[in-house]
């Protein structure tokens, strides 16, 4: 029997993705985002606001990356999606991770986090179903600490889903099947 569980934020999982960008004088600015996908082969979009600090700084900036979080980095990843860029100048100083200036966009790559899209900025869209920034993937960097064979080993990165009915983080590390590939057992 089923039973209706008066949700329309129902999707499982949803990635947990550290959006970074600079600030106009230059420090660091950071946001946990559930709500992003890829839009296309070299594309994502962001479902966000333009209250957000960040979607100002993407704006100006024309760039910005987003990290996969991992479950090393939990704490900081939830900080930076309860504290607002808006209302506290040293967000990014006070989670103590560090970043690098990524060499092909204007926007701060997050050390700590093993997965990075670098991403130019495309455009801002807002209409009746939503909002959104969208994105170039110009490059992505992976730790070598989660590489095998000169490939990403998602088992690695430990990377974190966010549960939108009990509000918790979960690890994503089993592999259970492989894609494009599996489900030919059932073709007649």
């Amino acid at each position: 029997m089923r039973k209706n569980i008066k949700t329309t934020e129902a999707i499982f999982p949803m990635p947990v993705l550290l959006v970074a960008t600079y600030n106009e004088d230059g420090t660091i600015d950071v946001m946990n985002a559930a709500w992003g996908t890829m839009l296309s082969r070299d594309s994502v979009i962001l479902n966000l606001t333009e209250t957000h600090k960040t979607v100002k700084n993407i704006k100006a900036r024309k760039a910005f990356t987003v990290s996969i979080a991992d479950a090393k980095h939990t704490v900081e990843a939830d900080y930076f999606g309860v504290v607002s860029g808006n209302d506290t100048k040293d967000k990014f100083e006070n989670s103590g991770l560090t970043a690098t200036k990524s060499e092909n966009v204007d926007a701060p790559i997050i050390n700590e986090f093993p997965l990075c899209m670098e991403c130019e900025f495309i455009e801002y869209q807002v209409d009746e179903y939503g909002c959104g920034v969208i994105g170039k993937v110009i490059n992505v960097t992976a730790d070598e600490s989660v590489m095998k064979d000169d490939k990403v080993d998602i088992s690695l990165v430990n990377a974190i889903a966010f549960d939108p009915y009990t509000h918790g983080y979960y690890k994503v590390t089993e592999r259970v099947g492989n894609a494009f590939k599996d489900g030919l057992q059932l073709k007649k």
